[in-house]
């Protein structure tokens, strides 16, 4: 489980890089669908980090309470575990 995580964070933080790179330059997007469904996924940690390292969706209170609620119910999960 610990691995499954350490994985999809990075992912997802990488994910979040390149959809920024894209929207700098005016290039077709990750879908802010498939982007929730990292966070989702136990990505939250690794979007929530690309949000502040790229600046990129910080303006969207939709991101900040699907990552900050992803993190929080992903401790839970690993805490009962």
């Amino acid at each position: 489980m610990e691995y499954y995580l350490i994985i999809i964070n990075i992912i997802t933080f990488i994910l979040y890089g390149i959809d920024k790179f894209k929207a700098k330059r005016g290039m077709y997007r990750i879908s802010e669908k498939n982007l929730f469904i990292l966070s989702i996924l136990g990505g939250g940690i690794g979007a929530f980090l690309g949000m502040k390292l790229f600046k990129h969706k910080t303006r969207k209170i939709s991101f900040w309470i699907v990552n900050i609620l992803f993190i929080i119910i992903w401790i839970i999960i690993l805490i009962y575990l």
